[in-house]
């Protein structure tokens, strides 16, 4: 009885996609809201739901499609225990999705194309700068590569013009920052740090 997310930009956005015997199916939108969203985070270690998507927000899944008019309180440990229909009349293209609290995603602002400037982290349904204290090549290397943007050629610093902070430390060349060990809206390592930037040597679409 798996759960996943897929087709999102970390673990805690994206598809919906349930586990039956072996078999990977999704969920159908008729009724999809945050309640149900809730439970989904909850039970992924995702914090809340933030939003809950239809109309395969998040691509179109493949295999059954395991629940319709899903009807959770939001107090549910697990999504198999939520009232839905098991007959549906729906298509993939209707397919549901959530963006959870724990989502990360990334951008880079003012500089030349979406490969330079920057960086700005969303997370907890708000924009935030990152601390340069712990901003090394490592670090910027991650990014660049989750950008699809190549390699990390320069590390500019800024100033924090967001309210929020968040620092990042990376071990070994993670998948994403996600993975990496990081701290939000902490003061201490950010007193008298700048915020992160980067210049990648990809260019940015």
């Amino acid at each position: 009885r798996g759960l996943r997310l897929a087709g999102g930009r970390s673990r805690c956005e994206g598809r919906v996609e349930l586990e039956q015997e072996g078999t990977w199916g999704t969920v159908c939108d008729d009724g999809w809201d945050v309640p149900d969203a809730d439970v989904v985070c909850r039970q992924l270690q995702c914090g809340h739901a933030v939003r809950a998507h239809g109309n395969a927000a998040f691509g179109r899944g493949h295999g059954p499609i395991l629940r319709d008019e899903v009807g959770c309180e939001g107090h549910e440990r697990d999504l198999w225990e939520c009232p839905a229909e098991l007959e549906h009349d729906c298509s993939h293209k209707e397919d549901a999705g959530v963006v959870c609290s724990e989502h990360q995603e990334w951008r880079l602002s003012g500089g030349r194309d979406g490969c330079a400037g920057r960086v700005e982290v969303f997370f907890r349904g708000t924009w935030s700068t990152v601390c340069n204290s712990t901003w090394y090549e490592m670090e910027a290397t991650v990014l660049c590569r989750t950008l699809g943007c190549g390699d990390a050629i320069q590390r500019p610093s800024f100033g924090h013009t967001l309210p929020g902070k968040m620092v990042y430390l990376c071990g070994s060349l993670q998948p994403s920052l996600a993975q990496c060990h990081w701290i939000f809206n902490k003061s201490a390592p950010c007193y008298q740090s700048w915020a992160a930037g980067v210049i990648c040597n990809g260019t940015g679409s």
